[in-house]
């Protein structure tokens, strides 16, 4: 099983759309994060890492619906913190759903069994367990024993009930190529997984573990190490076949940050998901006041190892719908594990990190306390 073909028709003819009207920029997945609370504390998340001020906010059903329509995008993911902490995310993922956009769920599935009863089977629905790795792998990133087991047994019971389910691997570079292998079959035979998705683990600057995020030689190497143990073909990905050649060292892609604008409680975030360096209130103004060619592998310091999905699918998507001989041979051949890798990106001119993030959270808080004293005044005026 691979993406579904309703959702293949869909997406593409959104992006022949895009084309036709020669739009260069514009968003294929919302990333949308109604809040930033979690119940794990895993050593590689920068997520976090807020004083509770922040924690405790949350995006309400229609700031979510309104964020859906204002950018557009045919998919949104729904990641966090942990999205079923929010009282209302079975209402917002209704409404996204009626809307007939594809709805990502990402989730640790602590929860899931409790909340499942929120969700209606759908084929826009797809519940995203994250699963680094197997029982000891798993528990180990995030710093809690038992978690592996209880995601698996979500796992198999949103199955039962019809729903689609995915898994959301992040690797670091503690991570086995062959032990990896291992976990991808059990994930399709004894799991049952619908497709996975991976990703290089990416290096938040706050997050408590620096030790072990991967950089660009590391990735490529390691991506060939697993990929190449796929002899029968039988792994099932969610993403593109150019998004993983590319991951392999096969080809040379630059970021498209803007493919995975991201909403959250701070607003449009500047400029991608995994880089925080500037809010502001609408998608229109994120789209138009970003500095684009600012960032970026090459471009910018804190961008130099980052090979994720959210920054890199949407150019792999981009490049398959302009040539699709070159995905079309990744399909028929498989992807590359031997032989000179794609030239990578000279990182030489890329201009200094600008470390703000510390900068833009007493902004925020500076602001909820405002917002506060503000309501409090009224309040006692009343």
């Amino acid at each position: 099983m691979s993406v579904p073909l309703m959702q293949k028709i869909h997406v593409g003819a959104y992006l022949m759309k895009q084309r036709l009207r020669g739009n260069k920029r514009y968003p294929l997945v919302l990333m949308l994060e109604p809040l930033f609370r979690c119940n794990l504390a895993c050593a590689g998340c920068g997520k976090i890492d807020y004083p509770d001020p922040i924690l405790n906010r949350r995006l309400s059903v229609q700031e979510c619906l309104e964020a859906v329509d204002e950018c557009g995008a045919p998919m949104v993911a729904i990641p966090g913190g942990e999205p079923l902490l929010h009282k209302e995310i079975g209402e917002i993922v209704k409404g996204i759903v009626a809307r007939k956009k594809y709805v990502i769920l990402c989730t640790n599935a602590l929860l899931l069994e409790k909340k499942l009863h929120l969700f209606t089977p759908s084929p826009y629905l797809t519940f995203s367990i994250h699963l680094d790795g197997d029982r000891a792998h798993h528990d180990k990133s995030v710093c809690q024993d038992g978690v592996y087991d209880k995601a698996v047994e979500a796992i198999r019971i949103a199955k039962a009930k019809g729903f689609r389910v995915n898994a959301n691997a992040t690797l670091f570079d503690n991570a086995d190529p062959e032990r990896m292998a291992k976990f991808f079959d059990d994930c399709m035979d004894d799991i049952g997984i619908d497709m996975l998705t991976i990703s290089p683990g990416y290096a938040y600057e706050r997050a408590p573990d620096q030790q072990h995020f991967l950089n660009r030689e590391k990735t490529r190497r390691l991506f060939r190490d697993i990929f190449r143990r796929d002899k029968a073909r039988k792994w099932r990905f969610s993403q593109s076949s150019l998004f993983l050649d590319f991951l392999a060292g096969n080809q040379t892609y630059h970021c498209t940050p803007w493919s995975n604008p991201t909403r959250n409680i701070f607003g449009w975030q500047k400029p991608c998901y995994l880089l925080g360096e500037g809010y502001v209130r609408s998608f229109k103004e994120l789209m138009e006041t970003t500095e684009w060619d600012s960032y970026g592998t090459g471009k910018y310091e804190k961008c130099a190892d980052c090979m994720v999905h959210c920054g890199y699918e949407g150019t792999a998507v981009d490049d398959t719908f302009a040539r699709p001989w070159k995905a079309l041979k990744v399909a028929l051949f498989g992807i590359k594990t031997d032989g000179p890798m794609a030239p990578d990106i000279a990182l030489d001119k890329a201009r200094p990190a600008e470390y703000v993030f510390e900068k833009r959270v007493q902004e925020q808080v500076a602001l909820l306390h405002d917002s506060k004293s503000a309501s409090n005044g009224r309040s006692s005026a009343a």
